[in-house]
Formats: structure tokens, sequence, C-alpha cells
């Protein structure tokens, strides 16, 4: 099964909203912690990287996973310091600021990559059906 463009950015805007849902769940569960965990460590950075114009080859993909953690993970200290400071910190505010980031910029291209721009990481050209063989 091929995903493309659209089925990523709704998977990606739909996750965080999946990690919500999550947080009504009994504290503890494995059903509760792991979605919000994966989608605060990955889903913000995805959002933001991966619905990326054109198909990449596989170091650009690579690349965009890699940085989707760091990215996700800054976005997500910056998110709690906001709610600290102004005094509105819980787990489902936190939720609910990341899972409306991803959403909004999942609509978006995503962010050029490092690679991409170097050209280490050229498109994919699609070979003729017919090669003549």
């Amino acid at each position: 099964m091929k995903v493309n463009q659209n089925q990523l950015r709704a998977g990606v805007a739909v996750s965080g909203w999946v990690a919500l849902a999550a947080t009504a769940l009994p504290g503890g569960s494995p059903l509760r912690w792991i979605p919000v965990l994966l989608f605060v460590c990955f889903g913000p950075g995805l959002a933001m990287l991966y619905p990326q114009p054109g198909r990449l080859r596989s170091g650009a993909r690579l690349e965009a996973f890699a940085l989707a953690a760091p990215i996700s993970l800054s976005l997500g200290v910056l998110t709690a310091t906001s709610l600290f400071l102004v005094e509105a910190f819980s787990a489902t505010a936190f939720v609910v600021a990341l899972a409306a980031f991803a959403t909004v910029v999942a609509a978006l291209p995503g962010l050029p990559l490092p690679a991409a721009t170097q050209g280490a990481a050229e498109r994919v050209k699609r070979k003729p059906a017919d090669s003549g063989r």
C-alpha cells in the first residue's frame, strides 16, 4: 500500500487528536502513554518536515525522520514553558496546543531539508514503464 502526501498530512494531523483522546484512559495504561509519547516526540516535527513536494530519496526521508524528534521535543519544551509561564499547564492543555499546531502545520508545505538543498538527496525521477527490453 502506497501512502500519498495527502494521506501522510492527514495522518500527522490526526495523530495529535488521537494522543489527546488517549489521555482520557486510566493513568499508567500503555494505551495512554504510548500514543502521547510518540506524538510528543515525533508529531510536530513530522508535521513541519515531512510534507515535502514530490518524492524524496531515502536519504532525505531518513533525514526528515531523524530531525523530527529534536524539532518536536524543542516545540514541546517551548509549549510547556509557555504554559507554565501563564500558569495554565496541564497535560491536556499541553497536548491540545501541540495537536493544534501539528494540524495547522500539516496543511502547509514542509520545511526545506538541508540535504536536499546541498544536492545530497536529489528528487527521485520516475523510470519509463517500458525501457525497451
